[in-house]
């Protein structure tokens, strides 16, 4: 009988496992078919109106629309992926029966978090009326697609859990996701003065048991009208869905697709030969020429977990081969793939413009200071660190490198095309984004080094990545709501003003809070979350908003190689399969070197409106 039934299980994990597959497969080509959709109607826009002097009435509007199917239909996808944005080191420190209660607890709020939006969105459809303007399509499609991307993220979520701790396990934290969600549609009884706290503490929860972020939030976001919210179900669908609902997010999935066209197509791999052609030959070579690399790949990604992902499969194997020790290497490549984010263009600076509507065009001019600065102070850590490898190569002659720079222009003209036609206003930064595929695609075909079949394996891994990072920002929406209701920004604004209102008191704590904020939230989530509590009061304080935007961009991307979130270590960890742990503290060299360049951009920030004056009276 014990056999029977072994067989039995066995059988049904064989028909779980291909219907999730099955699932996942048809989820990933939609996707993939509604980005290629979503280019071709930018795109479309674009020619028509710098060649025949105007454009289509109805092509911003479709792109949102089918920018919001795409998150849509990549939710159950992003929830179980890499980008899923899940903490589950400190779970793992637990015992193995505390531990399947932990993740039957965090299932329980993933569920209810998935069971928001598929209740939600249905409700909201039924609700609302009229059509779109443009359109002419029914409004309620919108929030439909979500109560559907709901429900299958219920359904993958317990296939999941199924495949990996059994259906016991996966019926229990269906179960009690469906209780926790009946439970916060019931009144408490206790109403709390700032309910958000409320949404704070569940969403910590999930976060800390391992849910993943975006489904904690809506989760949090949820059980916050128990306690006297004003912020009902429908209206936390509402406000995900119009705060994904914006035409400068749709650069988002477009460099990230540029970023997979130039890995894909080998171009990625002429910028490593034309950096090791220019500081291979010096100490610690091999780990400068990521570095460098990483640099130049910046201008043409803006994503650093796609950076990290191509650093971990081309430059990695190669250090490790040159005698660096595994974990060294993998954290030689999450260092240096931070500056993404931060050199232009950038997806963080995106999301920053997004959140305060400060000038994109002015945070990449930052973001280039900065970027160098970080870049000089990797470039010194690295050179101090490197000390038992020897892997310097001769050193290049003129033509050596005139050639790796002649086969390393196509990308390093993407990023200048990119950059110069944001910085002067040529092209709106959607625009510009959708250029950068077009210019990836056309470059790579025509060069033969890409086809049919990884144009499409590109877009079916950028789909989901760009619906991962969606979901972020659409569940970061009703939570931040939340917060502004409670007026959170003036308990944030007193804590920043502490130690007086002045410049470099604020700049100082304003660090602090978010050194302390990033270790438990994802980057983006804490751009999202804080960049509008915290830019407030250092205006107040008389600090330029750009350069406070850049700082703050700079202190959450160090995040990125600390515990215990730390994306970039995880990216890179588990594509080389070396323990997160070992990476994370093979990497504190580093991220020393990244607080001292910290320290001192916010000390150039903090004396900026005092040198201000005295500089324009020189000039």
């Amino acid at each position: 009988m014990g056999m029977k039934a072994r067989e039995e299980g066995g059988q049904g994990g064989c028909r779980s496992a291909r219907v999730l597959y099955a699932i996942e497969s048809v989820l990933q080509g939609l996707g993939a078919t509604i980005l290629a959709a979503l280019f071709l109607v930018v795109m479309a826009a674009v020619i028509r109106r710098y060649l025949f002097g105007g454009g289509f009435v109805w092509s911003d509007e479709l792109a949102i629309w089918l920018h919001v199917a795409l998150i849509a239909v990549g939710a159950p996808l992003a929830v179980t992926g890499l980008l899923s944005m899940r903490l589950d080191v400190l779970v793992g420190l637990l015992p193995s029966g505390w531990r399947g209660i932990a993740d039957a607890l965090a299932g329980g709020i993933a569920i209810q978090g998935a069971l928001v939006l598929a209740f939600g969105g249905a409700g909201v459809a039924m609700l609302v009326g009229g059509t779109s303007t443009v359109l002419g399509l029914p409004e309620w499609l919108r929030f439909a697609a979500f109560a559907a991307g709901g429900g299958l993220v219920v359904l993958v979520l317990t296939l999941h859990a199924a495949l990996e701790r059994g259906w016991p396990a996966a019926l229990a934290a269906l179960l009690l996701g469906a209780g926790f969600y009946g439970l916060s549609q019931l009144p408490s009884g206790l109403s709390l003065t700032t309910p958000s706290v409320a949404a704070a503490v569940l969403a910590a929860a999930g976060l800390l048991l391992g849910a993943p972020l975006p489904l904690a939030l809506l989760a949090g976001a949820s059980i916050a009208s128990a306690f006297g919210g004003l912020l009902p179900e429908p209206a936390i669908v509402q406000n995900t869905v119009a705060g994904v609902s914006k035409f400068l997010l749709l650069a988002i999935p477009f460099f990230l697709l540029a970023g997979e066209l130039l890995t894909s197509g080998g171009l990625a791999e002429r910028l490593v030969r034309f950096a090791a052609a220019l500081v291979g030959h010096r100490r610690a070579g091999l780990a400068q020429t990521a570095l460098v690399s990483s640099v130049l790949f910046s201008g043409a990604s803006g994503s650093s977990v796609a950076n990290a992902a191509f650093g971990a499969k081309v430059m990695a194997p190669t250090l490790v081969a040159r005698g660096y020790p595994p974990a060294h290497a993998a954290a030689i490549v999450a260092g240096v793939s931070m500056l993404d984010n931060i050199i232009p263009p950038s997806i963080a600076f995106l999301l920053l413009a997004t959140a305060t509507n400060l000038s994109v065009g002015a945070l990449l001019v930052g973001g280039f200071v900065a970027g160098g600065v970080l870049a000089v102070a990797l470039a010194i850590g690295i050179h101090l660190t490197v000390r038992d490898v020897v892997d310097a190569a001769p050193k290049a002659d003129a033509r050596e490198v005139a050639s790796s720079l002649i086969g390393a222009l196509p990308a390093i003209g993407l990023g200048v095309v990119v950059v110069v036609g944001i910085r002067f206003g040529l092209v709106t930064v959607t625009e510009a984004s959708a250029l950068a595929v077009s210019y990836a695609l056309v470059t790579c075909l025509a060069l033969r080094s890409l086809d049919g079949r990884s144009v499409l394996a590109a877009l079916r891994r950028t789909a989901t990545e760009a619906a991962a990072i969606g979901l972020l920002i659409g569940a970061s929406a009703p939570f931040a709501f939340l917060l502004a209701l409670d007026r959170v920004s003036d308990g944030m604004a007193g804590l920043v003003t502490a130690l007086g209102g002045g410049p470099y008191a604020v700049m100082l704590l304003a660090n602090l809070v978010l050194l302390v904020a990033g270790l438990f939230l994802d980057i983006g989530a804490a751009i999202l979350l804080l960049a509008p509590l915290l830019l407030p009061v250092a205006i107040a304080a008389g600090l330029d908003p750009i350069q406070f935007g850049v700082i703050l961009v700079v202190n959450l991307m160090i995040h990125g190689l600390t515990p215990p979130l730390g994306i970039l270590v995880y990216v890179v960890s588990g594509i080389m399969r070396v323990p997160a742990g070992a990476v994370f503290r093979a990497v504190l060299p580093l991220l020393c070197v990244l607080l001292a360049a910290l320290a001192l951009l916010s000390l150039m920030a903090a004396a900026w409106p005092s040198l201000a004056p005295s500089l324009k009276a020189l000039f």
